[in-house]
């Protein structure tokens, strides 16, 4: 039984590269065909329109439905090597992994609003043309949390922009590294459960 599980692994983690694979195309749009391209998105198409269907997450231009998509993969790929490790997992071990799952989703997307609000910055404190199709989508992007962020810290206030963004910025830290300490002595715990 784990030389199956070990074969379910395997099979995961290269679905999960081939998926990352397409990604990368996506990128590149219509400069990327052929016949292997082609088969790549007859593979990993059906399942990522199937989280894009369940978990829209489009942000801007942005669709971020992938995210959950390979964390999933890469959760069932890990709860595959496991098994062909030791043929037993507790429900303890199942609750972290889903916690982390859940976590590491989470942070990747405040990880991404991080370092799209630290741009707008840079793009603010050089003094670029906001005009330009670029800075559309940063503010398109950043606005939102920038606007939500601004609310908590200033309320009905004014605040300044340059202040509005530093107070983003170092929210978004302290979420993502408060979260993280959160998030493993909670992994922990759940580890330690005998069940």
């Amino acid at each position: 039984m784990r030389f199956i599980f070990g074969i379910l692994a395997t099979i995961t983690g290269i679905y999960s590269l081939i998926i990352l694979i397409r990604i990368i195309f996506s990128w590149f749009g219509n400069m990327v065909s052929g016949k292997p391209v082609e088969i790549i998105r007859k593979i990993t198409d059906p399942y990522l329109d199937w989280w894009r269907q369940k978990l829209p997450l489009n942000i801007g231009n942005f669709d971020f439905s992938v995210v959950p998509a390979i964390l999933f993969l890469s959760f069932i790929q890990n709860i595959f090597h496991t098994l062909s490790i030791v043929e037993k997992i507790t429900l303890g071990f199942l609750l972290a992994k889903i916690l982390l799952l859940i976590w590491n989703i989470i942070s990747f997307i405040i990880g991404f609003f991080i370092i799209v609000i630290a741009i707008r910055l840079i793009g603010f404190l050089i003094n670029c043309n906001i005009y330009s199709p670029f800075w559309s989508i940063v503010d398109s992007i950043s606005q939102p949390i920038l606007y939500k962020t601004n609310r908590i810290f200033f309320g009905n206030k004014i605040g300044g922009y340059l202040k509005g963004i530093l107070f983003s910025i170092i929210f978004l830290i302290v979420i993502l590294i408060g979260g993280k300490f959160i998030v493993y002595f909670l992994s922990k715990i759940l580890y330690s459960l005998p069940i």
